[in-house]
């Protein structure tokens, strides 16, 4: 059965059974993506069948090609799409989430996604664009004005492409209107993310009118926020599963763990939805949230997957639960990333699930989605645990071991001579860099755009490149087991 709104109610899946029609935006969403449908989507989803939050619908925006897929099948499918959880014991739940009531691809019509985001029923903002979607530089942390996209709509010469350019057009509508300013969230995996969305979208506003940048700047919400929801790529396989398992034809279901957790500062410009009616934790203070997962599940995810790679794993959780590997990554956790991490409730419980979750088979996550943006990755999530423990001269071997397996990965060639596809924006200047490390092995690290000044500390250094030289000589499984054991 084709999935849209004339077939959802006869479905053998869980679904709305709120009256859609009269749900409406109060949220525009960019980036609609598998993991937004997980997480976001999903607790709006949860208020709106307890009967709630009618006003805060979600209306997605795409602005890159890769969105155009996602316009069509949302639009085939009126919003709707099943969202099925994988289980450790091999169980699945399928439900449909209705809370996507409204989808605008803004290369088709700009000023209608313009409109939108001025409306005064819009009262929040939210963004998955991924970690590097900000603009900012790793070298200073500055808004980068300079990228092509980002000079053509500063330009004024065409309606605007990028989120930037949108986001500030609209709201400079809503102020010459009067109307209020709303709150901007950022759902990104990035300590600080509402500084970090603060800094990108007020820096370019003061190159449109300063006087803008100073009213965004006292009237727009940019709470910080934790999200967390292991949710791989769909594959066609995920689609042929569910289609067997329910009856139910869907073109883009998106899986995901049972695990979802969501901490968000309650700081809103104006209003929001009663999250905390849907299991979100609103708290005054998410940094030290952040913190744990960041430097737990997102570093220690990097951890795993390059090793992984070479080693000849391609699923997530077959890595997991190898003794050797789990071994590695019960030791980064331990003494590298727990030692860096301040206390808060719940930290103990979160490190010790970890394993479990990385090694859950139903989930299937791939060790390529996980090797994918490296440049945007490495940098926000495993080096500050590697500066920290370095100005408080703690160990810092196995986050070296990593970041020198990421530098043999960036190579581009596996360990049988097979051609490695690194999915990277800075893919054209890691690669080269990388293939002369052989020569000189801290060729890879000399990159200060990528890495500091992590060049200059030469405890870091000499652990990097020991693992390096073992990387090379005898492969990413013999230098798993002499970091893990050394002598």
């Amino acid at each position: 059965m084709e999935l849209n709104r004339n077939t959802v109610s006869r479905l053998p899946v869980l679904g709305p059974r709120y009256d859609r029609g009269e749900i409406r935006a109060g949220i525009a969403h960019f980036g609609v993506g598998g993991f937004h449908r997980a997480h976001q989507a999903m607790y709006v989803d949860r208020l709106l069948s307890a009967g709630k939050a009618r006003e805060w619908g979600i209306c997605g925006i795409g602005v890159t090609p890769a969105d155009r897929r996602m316009r069509d099948v949302l639009r085939a499918q009126d919003g709707l799409y099943t969202l099925v959880l994988a289980y450790p014991d091999g169980a699945r739940e399928s439900r449909v989430i209705g809370s996507i009531i409204d989808y605008r691809y803004a290369p088709d019509d700009p000023e209608a996604v313009l409109e939108v985001l001025a409306d005064p029923a819009i009262r929040i903002i939210s963004l998955t664009i991924t970690e590097g979607g900000y603009n900012l530089r790793d070298s200073d942390g500055e808004f980068d004005c300079d990228t092509p996209a980002v000079r053509r709509d500063l330009s004024g010469e065409h309606p605007p492409a990028t989120v930037f350019g949108l986001v500030t057009a609209a709201l400079a509508r809503r102020r010459e209107r009067g109307v209020p300013a709303p709150t901007i969230v950022s759902c990104d995996n990035i300590e600080g993310n509402g500084r970090v969305a603060r800094r990108a979208f007020t820096s370019y506003a003061e190159q449109v009118d300063p006087a803008l940048a100073q009213w965004i700047s006292g009237n727009v919400g940019f709470p910080n926020s934790m999200v967390d929801r292991i949710t791989p790529v769909t594959t066609p396989d995920v689609v042929a599963r569910l289609e067997a398992d329910t009856g139910v034809h869907d073109e883009w279901p998106v899986i995901a763990e049972p695990f979802a957790a969501w901490v968000l500062e309650d700081d809103f410009a104006a209003g929001r939805p009663p999250l905390d009616e849907a299991d979100v934790q609103l708290v005054d203070d998410v940094y030290a949230y952040e913190l744990m997962k960041l430097r737990l599940l997102n570093a220690g995810h990097q951890c795993l997957c390059y090793f992984a790679y070479l080693a000849g794993y391609r699923l997530v959780h077959e890595a997991a639960q190898d003794e050797l590997f789990a071994e590695f990554l019960d030791q980064y956790l331990d003494y590298e990333a727990m030692p860096t991490l301040p206390r808060v409730p719940g930290l103990t419980t979160f490190r010790g699930a970890l394993l479990e979750r990385f090694a859950n088979a139903h989930v299937r996550d791939t060790v390529a989605r996980l090797c994918a943006d490296s440049s945007d990755r490495i940098p926000k999530w495993l080096l500050p645990v590697v500066r920290d423990n370095l100005a408080a001269g703690r160990p810092v071997r196995l986050a070296a071991a990593t970041v020198a397996c990421w530098a043999r990965y960036a190579e581009g060639v596996d360990e049988h001579g097979a051609p490695i596809e690194v999915v990277d924006r800075l893919a054209d200047t890691l690669i080269p860099l990388a293939r002369t490390q052989r020569d000189n092995p801290t060729a890879f690290l000399e990159n200060r755009a990528v890495f500091g000044d992590l060049i200059d500390q030469p405890r870091f250094v000499d652990a990097y490149v020991t693992a390096l030289d073992s990387l090379h000589r005898y492969g990413a499984r013999a230098t798993l087991e002499a970091v893990v054991k050394p002598e």
